[in-house]
């Protein structure tokens, strides 16, 4: 066993981890990253990065099988082992990345668990629990993530019952899936394996799919779930499963107890959330409590106890990987005794799903509830040149503004809305006016111009659609 002194000890090494002691070298502070599985943390390695290297691999197979209408036809053989092998390169790839922007910025890297022995020293340990490192410190970050809710009778441990992770590391594509969940994560899901060929059924106990999007930016992806065969059951709760010839069967009932019903697949993968890991570090060592695994912070993402910050899924909703990255970087600027405060930051999120769907500040209805007396601006991607060109016209623009034309938030829907959120975020974090969107000159043809009609749209002069 070995003794270490640091400035400061960041737990976990996903996005808020690594981010958080990345800028903490920049500033020319000490920092020991202590990590017990693989840098890059879910995100990178089974999480955000893998689920778009499959969205992005389905989409191109299902384009160049339904392009018939432009003259393309093409018959498609899906190599699953063959992505599988690019897919794992690419998560490699940055996760060595991370590794060489740690110790670059002179970061000190550990493998291991730590948990912490008193309020300024932790221990790391491996995976037999056998003590390598004792670690001194001065400032502690809890980065330690989230993992999948597991639910009653569904554990992980048959290879036919798959968390998101699991199904992102098939060797093969299964023939059938049913999908337990139908948020952003099992969405996203559902759709790059209908892409794929795969027959997808899909179980959600609320009454609609995506809850927490608004109802609008819903309704296009609904659609095309069902033009990709999706078939989507509402109102039913998954009470178990058994083990056929062919696979499984699922078995669910509806909300109020009166209707059973089955639904057969190769597998089921279960997607209906994640929750936070505070649960290895010894949280009593520090005097820390947390409310079902999150620990609250204030604005400087700092923890009950004074020199112990959180960053990222532990921190709260939403549990986000770019909010993550940013409370990290706030956490380091404040132990570096610069000024910073994640208060008011206006945080985007994001469906990758057909189509994408991203919202950020606030919607119409929001802006009323906060007393507002919004003005909205919109523009139909039907009537987008650059849209048209690529034969995905559903979906649209939104900007909502104050009475006083200041922009405070939008809604994207259609090809690229994860990209194109980041104009109206920049909008809404710097409080600019709908009139700077409208009068900044994009170019054309480009799904941006998207934006722009939508702002022109709330001052009554946009140029390709009727005004309101």
């Amino acid at each position: 066993m070995t003794e270490r002194r640091t400035d400061v000890l960041v737990i976990g090494a996903g996005p808020a981890g690594y981010t958080t002691a990345i800028r903490l070298g920049q500033l020319g502070v000490d920092a020991t990253l202590v990590e017990a599985d693989a840098h890059g943390g879910t995100c990178l390695n089974r999480g955000c990065i893998p689920s778009k290297a499959i969205i992005s691999a389905a989409s191109v197979a299902h384009e160049a099988r339904t392009s018939e209408e432009i003259g393309i036809t093409a018959e498609v053989d899906v190599d699953f082992e063959q992505f599988t092998r690019w897919k794992d390169r690419i998560v490699r790839r940055m996760g060595k990345s991370v590794e060489k922007l740690c110790k670059a910025n002179n970061v000190d890297l550990v493998e291991g668990r730590a948990v912490f022995e008193d309020r300024h020293v932790a221990r790391v340990l491996d995976g037999d629990g056998t003590e390598l490192e004792r670690v001194e410190f001065d400032y502690a970050v809890l980065a330690t993530g989230s993992r999948p809710v597991e639910l009653p009778g569904f554990e992980y441990d048959h290879p036919s019952v798959l968390d998101a992770a699991d199904a992102l590391s098939l060797s093969s594509l299964p023939n059938s899936l049913v999908v337990v969940g139908a948020g952003y994560i099992g969405m996203e899901l559902s759709t790059a394996f209908a892409k794929l060929g795969v027959d997808v059924t899909v179980v959600e106990a609320l009454e609609s799919m995506l809850p927490g999007f608004p109802r609008a930016l819903v309704e296009p992806v609904e659609s095309r779930a069902g033009e990709l065969g999706i078939d989507c059951h509402y109102g039913q709760l998954a009470r178990g499963w058994r083990e056929t010839d062919a696979g499984l069967v699922l078995e669910t009932e509806s909300a109020d107890g009166q209707g059973q019903f089955e639904h057969e697949a190769e597998a089921v993968l279960v997607a209906v959330g994640r929750e936070p890991v505070t649960d290895t570090v010894n949280l009593d060592a520090i005097g820390l409590e947390s409310n079902d695994g999150f620990l609250a912070t204030d604005d400087q993402c700092r923890t009950d106890v004074p020199h112990v910050f959180a960053v990222g899924d532990v921190a709260g909703e939403p549990m986000l990987a770019h909010k993550g990255s940013a409370e990290g970087e706030i956490a380091a600027e404040v132990i570096a005794g610069r000024t910073a405060s994640f208060a008011d930051r206006a945080v985007p999120s994001v469906a990758f799903t057909a189509p994408e769907i991203a919202t950020v500040g606030r919607t119409v209805q929001e802006a009323e509830d906060a007393g507002y007396r919004p003005i909205q601006g919109e523009f139909p991607l039907r009537a987008s040149g650059r849209a048209l060109t690529t034969g995905h016209t559903d979906g649209f623009a939104r900007i909502v503004a104050s009475e006083d034309g200041r922009v405070l938030g939008g809604q994207v829907v259609g090809p690229e809305a994860s990209e194109l959120i980041a104009e109206i975020a920049l909008a809404v974090e710097q409080e600019l006016s709908v009139e700077a969107l409208a009068e900044t000159i994009h170019a054309h043809p480009t799904m941006a111009e998207s934006v722009h009609e939508a702002a022109a749209n709330v001052l009554g002069r946009a140029i390709h659609t009727l005004n309101r």
